[in-house]
């Protein structure tokens, strides 16, 4: 199918039309006032808030001084809060990341000399990916989302994706249905696995939810919708898609099911054929029931082929399911845009080719869908598929797949990426920008710069940029922390050779080779290159520097460079064990696992990397002990197997964190190592088929074990990386 070039009036009606599903709200003052005062409590009476012309298309603020106070204005909450971000980075140089917190304000806030104006060029400000919800946000209580919001609208987001409590909606529409509790025990997976349920990728892993749970995150999303949007925020809400119950073949013997398998050693789920009546009948009674739960601003995101290939190729079959998913919508409410992930289009490229791409789009509207390009730092979609053949789409930034943990990020292409194709004609219909990574709180340099194109529609000039960075993150001028991130961009932060980050040895299932299928070990730079950054840090702890942002960047460095040793140890060890030297073995087996010892302690002085809050925040869901040990099992399935003793997919969650590194990882190398140990001393082959055995079965009863961890840091920050630098240095 050839795509006819469109009408520039044409195209100008679908902008008008789509606007309309994201109309500026009337600013509530009382509420973002409330945000001030959160953010900043012992200052806010300093800060007014007005109004600014809500019918203005896309979002603007304007910041000045008036006796002696700062007035904020804009069009909407998102905006006003946007105001006193800019005030606070710019004017009194401040910042608030995930990792590190800077709101030391003088003792007099500084005035503004003339009106501050900034209009953002982005319609849309997109904000979560499905997996999200769990590889971060699993256990997150009310408190850690206000804190997420608050966050969000500073950042500019207007858009986020707002899936929490959707197994409670499905609950009650198929108790209405005749489906008992019973008939849906093996189909709710447990909490930590849900990103995963809702795509249709598995049933009832980690389950069965207790009822509880449904209850009390119906609970949490009506807090949460309620509050974005009374910070002028559209929540996309989720639709039907075709997963169901296995119950339902049952209790519907004639309705067309198919068995599906994501293929990563879960069971079959049951995906309900689009031509099925029972399809817009489902789907069209989930959208009402959720509206009347948690209300609707329109907008609806809907994966239909997650990791999961359709029955065939045909471009009309696409077409019709494409058409027939969106009248579902459509039926429940008139005013549908269908928000859809374009994932599958960067997972499976040898599937979803030109014309299949083209059927799947074109048979819905244009003013009725908007595409997300999930990755587009990575791979930019839209340049192999005409822009979505005139669909609006937002750019986004992926950047961290699984939450592992790692100094990772295309610093250059993120700072130019966004406005090169805002201003690139063959871009059509962008209409806004977004952050879809799989989870956060870790690199927080790549969200701040990615969000700064928020208000402008040139590259960012990074030269200066992190001048500022640094002088907001640290508290200090020091030129030469601006000279140390200028060699982390070009090292960790230069976005070659690699998608994602690397992540240590260590943290993969014993192995004599050098990485592993979900512990890829291949740096985009030469290790040796990150050490001037370290030195510089060092040097800067030695001067005093003790920021929140210092402090955490100052472990996260060295942990990046013990995590990179662990490749040389581990040469160390295998090339001895090769000569059968038992001696020098025992020597430096002992010293590779001093290193995860050594690891464990540095990041037990930062909360940002430990394992007990995560295990402690999961248990706190719990009503009963039985709740606790089921929450504490996802919180510690999720991280390491992720599945079950055989998972494929175990270590893909991998995460460097205090406690896991002592409890977990370390244990696991050590066993290797008496395994070999005791291969040299009787002068045998090491048998690694009884070894990978029976460490599944341990990895696996870890996961089944209840413990506690610490919640609290334990030890300095600084006194600890010096330690690391002063026994390390030399060495590397």
């Amino acid at each position: 199918m050839t795509k006819l070039s469109q009408p520039i009036g044409f195209l100008v009606v679908i902008f008008v039309l789509l606007s309309c599903h994201l109309t500026n709200a009337q600013l509530n003052k009382s509420e973002a006032q409330a945000l001030i005062g959160r953010v900043i409590p012992q200052k806010a009476q300093f800060f007014v808030v007005e109004s600014l012309d809500s019918t203005a298309p896309k979002d603007l603020f304007e910041i000045e001084s008036k006796n002696q106070k700062i007035i904020l204005k804009g069009n909407n909450g998102v905006a006003v809060a946007s105001a006193l971000y800019y005030y606070l980075t710019e004017y009194c140089h401040c910042q608030i990341t995930w990792n590190g917190v800077n709101l030391d304000l003088p003792v007099k806030l500084p005035q503004v000399p003339t009106k501050i104006t900034q209009k953002t060029p982005y319609q849309y400000r997109y904000y979560l990916n499905y997996c999200t919800f769990n590889y971060s946000m699993s256990w997150w209580n009310w408190e850690r989302w206000q804190k997420e919001i608050d966050w969000m609208a500073m950042h500019g987001i207007n858009m986020p994706l707002a899936i929490t409590g959707e197994e409670y909606t499905w609950r009650e529409v198929y108790n209405e249905m005749g489906f008992s509790d019973n008939d849906l025990k093996d189909f709710f997976s447990g909490p930590a696995y849900f990103s995963w349920f809702w795509m249709g990728n598995l049933d009832g892993w980690g389950g069965p939810l207790p009822v509880s749970w449904m209850k009390s995150h119906k609970d949490l999303q009506v807090k949460i919708v309620q509050r974005e949007r009374a910070l002028g925020m559209k929540p996309v809400l989720p639709a039907f898609t075709g997963h169901v119950p296995a119950a339902f073949k049952k209790k519907y013997p004639n309705a067309k099911l198919k068995a599906t398998n994501w293929t990563n050693g879960f069971g079959d789920t049951y995906i309900l054929d689009s031509e099925d009546p029972l399809f817009a009948e489902l789907g069209k009674k989930f959208i009402n029931k959720q509206t009347k739960l948690f209300g609707s601003d329109h907008l609806y995101s809907a994966d239909t082929f997650n990791e999961n290939e359709p029955p065939t190729d045909e471009p009309a079959y696409l077409s019709k399911l494409s058409a027939r998913i969106y009248e579902g919508m459509r039926q429940a409410d008139p005013d549908a845009v269908w928000v859809m992930q374009g994932w599958l289009f960067y997972s499976d490229r040898k599937f979803w080719k030109a014309p299949q791409i083209e059927a799947l789009l074109s048979a819905v509207p244009n003013d009725k869908m908007l595409l997300l390009d999930l990755a587009t730092e990575i791979e930019p979609v839209w340049k192999r598929t005409d822009a979505f053949y005139g669909k609006p789409w937002i750019w986004n930034m992926l950047n961290n797949f699984g939450g592992n943990v790692n100094l990772f990020g295309r610093m250059d292409g993120v700072a130019s990426g966004p406005a090169l194709a805002l201003n690139d004609p063959n871009s059509k219909n962008l209409q806004g920008i977004g952050l879809t990574m799989e989870a956060i709180e870790q690199n927080p340099v790549i969200y701040e710069l990615m969000m700064q194109h928020t208000w402008q529609t040139t590259p960012v000039d990074l030269n200066e940029w992190l001048v500022k960075y640094a002088k907001n993150r640290y508290k200090t001028d020091d030129k030469s922390l601006v000279e140390a991130w200028q060699v982390l961009r070009q090292t960790v932060y230069n976005g070659k050779d690699i998608r994602d980050g690397a992540e240590s040895i260590i943290t993969g299932r014993p192995t004599f080779d050098s990485t592993t299928v979900w512990t890829r070990t291949k740096l985009n730079y030469k290790p040796k290159d990150l050490l001037p950054a370290w030195d510089l840090f060092v040097e800067a702890s030695k001067k005093g520097i003790d920021s929140d942002g210092f402090q955490y960047d100052l472990v996260d460095i060295t942990r990046q460079v013990l995590a990179n040793h662990a490749l040389v140890l581990q040469k160390k060890w295998k090339n001895s064990f090769k000569a059968k030297d038992t001696a020098q073995f025992k020597k430096d087996s002992q010293a590779f696992i001093d290193l995860i010892a050594d690891m464990d302690e540095l990041l037990a002085t930062r909360k940002d990397f430990m394992l007990g809050p995560w295990i402690s925040s999961a248990r706190s869901w719990g009503n009963t002990p039985a709740e606790k040990a089921l929450y504490e099992q996802n919180a510690r399935d999720l991280i390491t197997l992720w599945g079950d003793a055989n998972n494929p997919l175990h270590e893909y969650s991998n995460r460097q964190w205090s406690g896991l590194l002592n409890d977990f990882y370390k244990p696991r190398w050590q066993q290797f190592f008496v395994e070999l140990n005791k291969a040299l001393v009787a002068n045998r082959e090491p048998n690694l088929k009884t070894f990978d055995a029976n460490i599944r079965t341990w990895e696996w009863n870890w996961v089944k074990t209840q413990k506690n961890f610490p919640t609290t840091t334990k030890g300095n920050s600084h006194q600890v990386a010096l330690k690391m630098y002063k026994k390390y240095r030399n060495e590397l």
